[in-house]
Parts: structure tokens; C-alpha cells; sequence
């Protein structure tokens, strides 16, 4: 018989009597979409996935079983096909079920592959679960410390117990191998980006420059890099020597550190723009928000007054006596641990209940346990100075309304019910803000960057990314932010535009929503009860500023990601439903029913 000619994407094309379209497509390098074309069974069709469309009749057939004619017309990635396509994944997708990623690894702000390296961790290659860790968190030695755990709130393990310690995987890994492990990085490009702020944003965008071959050098206000890890983060948290050890590794990575350097007394940004090929503000977020109320500039800020903590040897600190803390977030909680350290009777005053506090429930409970008081649903009227040198803070007692634009019930003062508390140090840790440098853009929580690539407005490449841009977040945050700044200013430096990958993936549902039985386990799992660090010492927490626990042993962590359900698809590596939902951008909830 004859061969067939027809027309494929503006294409002169042949095919053999008894060839698909789909099989004609391949020959000639032409990319159709399939899920259910196989050479063995008979051409019927049903997914829709390989559509194509005749030109000349407006219909559209299934490329896997529909066979070409003489001087046919066929478009097969025109707009129209491609929504067709998206419309039968979409179909597919409304009707499929299970997990393509791993909770944990959706959760988490990084997107790090927390079953990969939770599993690394079960075998006892610690090593490797560093190399898998390092690809998002850079600073695996403070997140492993500090992280709120975004990945073990998700965790399904949630469902018949606790979640799986995957934070205690990251500590004892970075603890065991942060120094041994060494990055391939490629040689120096010759570009290079100036950083304004060596805190974990900086870093962060440091690193990720430096993986791509492009210099950075990293400008620091305080007399030491870290930022907030450095200045905001008590010793007892996250021990100074630790993170110094962490960020020497930088320097090893040809990334170059200027401290005591702050813009707009040391250099311009102007001069910046002139000396380098782009520009990071990764400046943080410094300035306390005002209490407004009258008499405020008695009280200390809660930032600063953990900076000058950490400035200095704690045993040189004086008592701060009668504390009232005002707030109720984790940089209260830091300033009433630390406090207390010091010696200090310390109370936190917070206008609402403890369940709607913004602070880590682990947080709030520590400091419970060490003797920190509570008075919640307690808002502050004014604060004035007695004849004794002494703070008098007035406080109205508060009842919770309807719910504000945060879903959190908005406290109601009750009438006549006003007293006083007595303190020798009175801490406003209510919140922080951004101050916008001279020259840069500003919105509402800082610097005013375009979503997409991270950019400022204006021709020149000026970047920003980290607390300066979404307001006060959490370390492994910034550290987001960071890695998706350095790769739009090397996409940037190499002339391309800046996409963000499209990430696909279909969930059963938060583990709230699932019962015990919905939980398929892949393998034998552990039973035991979830792994617990052992704590110093009650009076250790009291008096000093000994980090709260050493690391859990290599063994017991071993032990313990043996609980991990490993509840991720075991074919997400080769799934072709994701593959094409990712390529065409499809939402897994586009059809729903």
C-alpha cells in the first residue's frame, strides 16, 4: 500500500499505512502527550490525553488510535489543543487519589525532600541525608535547632500518634557531617552580587549564587554575621559557637563576609550598583512596632534588647528584676526565657487567650514550665515611671469577639476592669517592621519587589528577598526567599527570564480529614513512642544559658524514622499523569465531584 502523506504542525509528513498519528508524531521528533498507547493491546481510547486536532473538520481525535488520510491537516500543539489536554488531565486528576509528595515535604517553606532524607537517616547514612538537606536548607545546623517544624505538623503519623522527629534527622545530621561535607561547586564565572544583610536570607542567596559560579560579598551592619540567628535568638536556642561554626563553611565557598558595614553610612546603593552586577537587600526586619500607647519609650524593644543580650557575655547582663513582657509571639517567648535567665520575675501580658498566640506551642510551654507567669487577655493602656524609679504599667482586662481578617477572635476590653502591675523592666515585643532603605520601593510589610523574580522596580538589578519583603517569617523561610532570589539574579545575569517551576501534586487531604484506616503502609513501621531529647537540668534552664538539650544520638534517630510511614508515591520519579499535569500546568482540584 501506498504511504500516506499528510500535514503535522505546518509539517510535510509520512506515515505508513496502519501508523497512528501519535506514531507518525514520533518518527519526525514531534512531542504528543500519552498515557495509554501501547504497541500490545487494540487502538481504543479513552483518556484523551493525545488529543490532536483535524484542521479541516474542527474535530479532535485521539492521536494513539486515530490513523492519518492523504493530505489530512493536523495541529498538535496549537493553544486550542494544548486546553484540550488540560481539560482531559484535569478529568483524570478529578477522580485520582494519594499522595504524589510526601505531606511533610509540601509543607515545608524550602520544599527540602524531607522523606528522602528522613529515609537516609533510617539506614544510618547520615551523610547522604545531609547532601539531600543542603539542596534547600543551608543552614542545617540553626534550622535543625530553631525551625518550627512546618513538616511535622503535616506529618501523617499525626493520625495514630505523634508526628515523626524529622527536625532531630536534620540536627544530628548537620551536627555529625556539616564539616566533613564539602559542595562540587563550578569555577567563579566572573560575575558578582553584592548582599546587604548576612543574615539567613544573605546566606542563603549566597549559597545558592555560588552553586550557579557567581561571587557574592555579603554586607553586615553588626561586628558579627548571622542576623536574626546572631542577635534575635537566645543562646539557649541556638549556641553561638554553633553558628559560627556553620557560617566559616561560606568562606570555604569563596563567599566573602564585610561586617560593621551598614548602608547608608559605609556605601550607597548607588555605589553597590556601580561595583557589582546586581544588587540582594536581604536587610531583615529591625524596628519594633509601637505599642502605641502613652509612655511607650519606657519600655525596651523586644529585638533590640535580645541584641544587646547577645552582644554580650550573659553573666554580665544585669538582673532585669520585675519583668512584664507585652506580646505574644516567639520573640516574646525569647525575651521572657531570657529574662528570666538573667534573674529576673518575669510575666507575659497578652490581650488574648493562649490558643490564639502566634508563638510555637512548644515555645509557650517551655516557658511555662521554667516559671515564666502568663496573663493573658491583657492589653496595655500606658506606662509611666513611679516616684521610686519603678514601672507602673496600666492594663484593661479583654474578652474575645467575633473573628478578625486573621481568624482569630479580636479581644473586647471589658469595662472597669483596668489595674496596674509593677515592673522594673517592661519589654514591648508586640511585632516587628521593615525599614525601607532611602531610594527602594516600599508596600506595605517592607521593600516592594515583583513576586515572580524578586526584583524591584526600576531598570537596575536590584533584588530583594527575606523579612525586608514578607515581614517577620521563620529562618527556614528566609532561607526560601533566598534561594529564589539567587536563582532569579543568575537567571537575570544570564539574560533569561525568571519562572518559577510549576510544582504539581495531588494529596489525600490533611491528616486532620483521614482515619487510622486510610493510612497504607508500605512497609513494616515502627510502634514505638515518638523519640524525646533529654533536657538539661530545671535549674541549667533557669540560671544559664546551656542550649536546652544536646542532640539525640545517631541510634535513636535511626530508631525513630522507622516510624515514618513513607506515605509519598513510589512511582512520583516516572509518573507520566505528572509529568504531563506538570508540563501543562494542571491543578489537581480543576474538576472537583
Amino acid at each position: 500500500m501506498p504511504e500516506i502523506q499528510f500535514i503535522l504542525d505546518g509539517k510535510e509528513v509520512t506515515a505508513q499505512p496502519g501508523e497512528t498519528i501519535l506514531q507518525a508524531a514520533e518518527k519526525v521528533g514531534i512531542h504528543i502527550p500519552t498515557l495509554c498507547f501501547n504497541q500490545k493491546i487494540s487502538r481504543t481510547t479513552s483518556c484523551f490525553v493525545c488529543v490532536v486536532k483535524d484542521v479541516k473538520t474542527g474535530k479532535f481525535l485521539p492521536s494513539c488510535s486515530a490513523c492519518p488520510s492523504n493530505g489530512q491537516v493536523i495541529e498538535s500543539s496549537s493553544p486550542e489543543v494544548r486546553e484540550m489536554r488540560r481539560t482531559a488531565l484535569g478529568l483524570l486528576l478529578s477522580e485520582h487519589t494519594g499522595d504524589c509528595e510526601a505531606p511533610c515535604t509540601m509543607a515545608c517553606p524550602a520544599h527540602a525532600s524531607v522523606e528522602e532524607y528522613v529515609r537516609a537517616g533510617r539506614k544510618g547514612n547520615f551523610l547522604e541525608a545531609l547532601k539531600i538537606i543542603k539542596k534547600r536548607i543551608p543552614l542545617p545546623m540553626s534550622v535543625g535547632r530553631v525551625c518550627p517544624r512546618f513538616c511535622e505538623k503535616d506529618c501523617r503519623r499525626n493520625i495514630d500518634g505523634k508526628p515523626v522527629a524529622i527536625n532531630e534527622v536534620k540536627r544530628i545530621a548537620a551536627d555529625l557531617y556539616y564539616d566533613e561535607y564539602m559542595e562540587e561547586l563550578p569555577p567563579l564565572n566572573g560575575k558578582k552580587v553584592a548582599i546587604v544583610g548576612a543574615g539567613p536570607a544573605g546566606f542563603s542567596a549566597a549559597y545558592y549564587l555560588r552553586e550557579q559560579g557567581i561571587q557574592s560579598v555579603l554586607y553586615e551592619q553588626m561586628p558579627e554575621p548571622g542576623g536574626m540567628l546572631r542577635y534575635g535568638i537566645p543562646e539557649f536556642r541556638l549556641p553561638k559557637d554553633i553558628l559560627r561554626r556553620e557560617l566559616a563553611h561560606f568562606q570555604k565557598m569563596d563567599v566573602e563576609i564585610r561586617c560593621n558595614q551598614k548602608l547608608g553610612r559605609d556605601f550607597t546603593l548607588e555605589c553597590l550598583k556601580a561595583e557589582y552586577d546586581a544588587v540582594l537587600l536581604a536587610v531583615g526586619s529591625w524596628s519594633s512596632s509601637s505599642m502605641r500607647i502613652e509612655g511607650e519609650d519606657l519600655a525596651q524593644q523586644g529585638i533590640a534588647w535580645l541584641g544587646d543580650i547577645a552582644g554580650k557575655n550573659w553573666k554580665n547582663c544585669a538582673n532585669p528584676g520585675r519583668t512584664v513582657v507585652v506580646g505574644g509571639g516567639n520573640t516574646a517567648m525569647d525575651c521572657a526565657r531570657t529574662a528570666l535567665r538573667l534573674g529576673g520575675d518575669v510575666t507575659v501580658c497578652y490581650r488574648r487567650t493562649r490558643a490564639e498566640m502566634p508563638a510555637e506551642a512548644n515555645e509557650i510551654q517551655e516557658a511555662m514550665d521554667e516559671g515564666v507567669k502568663f496573663e493573658f487577655l491583657t492589653a496595655p493602656l500606658s506606662l509611666k515611671k513611679a516616684e521610686d524609679g519603678s514601672l507602673r504599667l496600666a492594663c484593661q482586662r479583654m474578652e474575645l469577639g467575633a473573628a478578625d481578617a486573621s481568624g482569630r477572635r479580636t479581644p473586647v476590653p471589658v469595662p472597669g476592669s483596668d489595674f496596674e502591675i509593677a515592673a522594673d523592666t517592661v519589654i514591648a515585643a508586640i511585632g516587628q517592621r521593615t525599614v525601607v532603605p532611602e531610594g527602594v520601593p516600599a508596600a506595605k510589610r517592607g521593600i516592594e519587589v515583583d513576586p515572580a523574580d524578586l526584583k524591584c522596580a526600576g531598570d537596575a538589578p536590584v533584588f530583594a528577598a527575606g523579612d525586608c519583603v514578607s515581614g517577620p517569617a521563620t529562618v527556614v523561610e528566609a532561607l526560601a526567599a533566598g534561594r529564589k532570589a539567587a536563582l532569579s539574579i543568575g537567571d537575570y545575569l544570564a539574560g533569561r527570564k525568571h519562572e518559577e517551576p510549576f510544582v504539581f501534586n495531588v494529596s489525600r487531604g490533611h491528616w486532620r480529614s483521614l482515619a487510622k484506616e486510610d493510612l497504607v503502609y508500605l512497609r513494616k513501621i515502627s510502634e514505638e513512642e515518638r523519640v524525646k531529647p533529654e533536657f538539661i537540668s530545671m535549674e541549667k534552664r533557669r540560671t544559664t544559658f546551656e542550649e536546652l538539650f544536646p542532640s539525640i544520638p545517631a541510634d535513636k534517630v535511626s530508631k525513630e524514622a522507622e516510624r515514618c510511614i513513607e506515605c509519598s508515591c513510589t512511582a512520583k520519579g516516572d509518573c507520566f499523569l505528572k509529568k504531563h499535569a506538570t508540563e501543562y500546568k494542571v491543578q489537581p482540584d480543576m474538576f472537583t465531584g
